[in-house]
């Protein structure tokens, strides 16, 4: 998902860093997922400020804070069953 450069720059920079320091020195890098695009910036701006003590911990909030654009169908699983009173539920069927 990190495309266009952005994973390799999060691994080249210097940790610690903050939400706000990673803003400023990528938040103009475009991430591009299954249903749409989003900016660095939009995406971290999800998550209360916070220091990343490495490369990991910064893409995992990264991973962790993209909106649903990163999903193929929301709300969809072919493991588990739809939970009760899901709006994505099929009609009950009375035999």
């Amino acid at each position: 998902m990190l495309l266009n450069g952005t994973g390799d720059v999060i691994d080249d920079h210097e940790y610690p860093a903050t939400t706000e320091e990673m803003i400023d020195q990528y938040g103009d890098r475009t991430l591009e997922l299954p249903n749409g695009s989003e900016t660095v910036a939009d995406v971290l701006a999800r998550l209360e400020s916070e220091t990343f003590e490495s490369p990991e911990e910064a893409r995992f909030a990264v991973y962790s804070a993209v909106s649903d654009k990163a999903v193929g169908r929301v709300g969809y699983s072919d493991r588990d069953p739809t939970p009760v009173g899901s709006p994505y539920a099929p009609d009950a069927v009375s035999f």
